[in-house]
């Protein structure tokens, strides 16, 4: 069967999507010649692939003016796309490839009328409306009508865990066997590296190991103001730890940096903005533990890091956290900043509970790669194809 594997357009600082992109291309550059299939990898930015006779690179162009205004067009009125039979310069592109289904790597669902497997992430502009990123300026209208278009026509649809399953099955009336489970995996890059020059790193950053470290984009949903306020609570009560944030602004720096300065923390908070994937996984190494308290489940990217680094991790109690994580983080309800600062403490105070975390989250970061979600999708493929897609 022959397989277009669509990328999307990420840079470094769009954080996880651009490294879950690369990491599973690399992956199934490395497997493909295992299958039997043939992918045709298409990109709209050219991407160098080693010689593989299973695995063929296409370039697709953006869309044009006259195609990004239809394509606009058809955001507020979805029917006219179907009574036109319309179809995207990319879905000609693939026809042109000879292609039989089209596997998209990212959750920017593309409507085509061809057999194609969608990637989805989550569904919180159904779960939680609240968050601006999700809902304000038509965005919660665009994305309803596009999943609620296009879900119940995908071959099949990939979620990362059984809340997810459960949100599809719920939100799209998909039966729930055409949704395959492949979990988030854990990034290659995290497993394999190796401590380095972390004291020099950490002396740039101003740092000293043991602190406590964020990195999530500066978006509403990412929970900081709660989290902020347990650190304070911390404080007050004598335990005084050091907060590092990492990640680009998306609206919400002006509302975080006021309200580390209404509570006191400027000289325990410091904003290091975006930072690049070597120096990140120094911070993991050096820090007393992940807070990952985003609002968003049901999978998340840094505990899986964390987990590979060897850092332990205290995260919020969201639907699917526990069964991304196991026993391999302390879970705190995210609403609750006395919560979360109990939930710190506990990892600050107990050596025994650090050593356990850090032991179960190696063998939680191990247990899932890339290459494991390579393998997962194949095996979807092959079944695909011996029902006749």
């Amino acid at each position: 069967m022959k397989i277009a594997v669509v990328l999307d357009q990420y840079f470094t600082h769009d954080g996880g999507a651009f490294t879950f992109q690369g990491e599973v291309l690399r992956a199934l550059t490395a497997g493909a010649a295992n299958t039997n299939h043939e992918f045709i990898v298409f990109s709209p930015t050219r991407i160098d692939l080693e010689p593989n006779p299973k695995l063929s690179f296409r370039l697709y162009s953006k869309p044009g003016i006259v195609e990004r205004a239809m394509l606009k067009l058809f955001r507020y009125f979805p029917e006219l796309e179907d009574k036109l039979a319309w179809r995207s310069s990319l879905e000609h592109h693939i026809a042109q490839a000879g292609a039989d289904i089209a596997w998209f790597l990212s959750p920017r669902i593309r409507g085509i009328r061809m057999p194609f497997v969608p990637l989805v992430l989550d569904l919180q502009h159904r779960l939680q409306p609240q968050f601006p990123e999700v809902s304000a300026g038509g965005e919660w209208q665009v994305r309803e009508s596009h999943y609620r278009r296009w879900l119940p026509r995908a071959r099949a649809i990939v979620a990362g865990n059984q809340a997810g399953r459960a949100e599809i099955v719920r939100f799209y009336a998909v039966p729930p066997e055409r949704v395959i489970l492949l979990p988030h995996p854990t990034p290659q890059a995290a497993l394999d590296a190796v401590a380095g020059e972390d004291a020099s790193v950490l002396q740039d950053f101003g740092l000293q190991p043991g602190y406590l470290l964020y990195p999530a984009q500066l978006w509403q949903h990412k929970n900081h103001a709660n989290l902020l306020r347990a650190v304070a609570a911390l404080k007050q009560d004598g335990l005084a730890l050091q907060l590092v944030l990492t990640g680009a602004d998306f609206g919400a720096k002006r509302s975080i940096v006021s309200l580390i300065r209404q509570l006191g923390l400027q000289d325990q908070v410091k904003l290091l903005d975006f930072v690049s994937r070597e120096d990140l996984y120094v911070l993991y190494r050096n820090a007393l533990a992940l807070t990952y308290m985003s609002f968003f489940g049901p999978e998340n990217l840094p505990p899986l890091e964390a987990f590979a680094l060897g850092c332990p991790v205290v995260a919020a109690r969201v639907p699917g956290a526990e069964e991304q994580m196991g026993a391999a983080a302390v879970l705190a309800d995210p609403t609750d900043p006395g919560a979360i600062a109990a939930a710190i403490r506990s990892v600050h105070g107990d050596a025994a509970l650090r050593r356990r975390l850090i032991e179960a989250g190696r063998t939680r970061a191990g247990a899932w790669t890339t290459r494991d979600f390579v393998r997962g999708a194949v095996t979807a493929f092959d079944e695909m194809e011996r029902h006749g897609l």
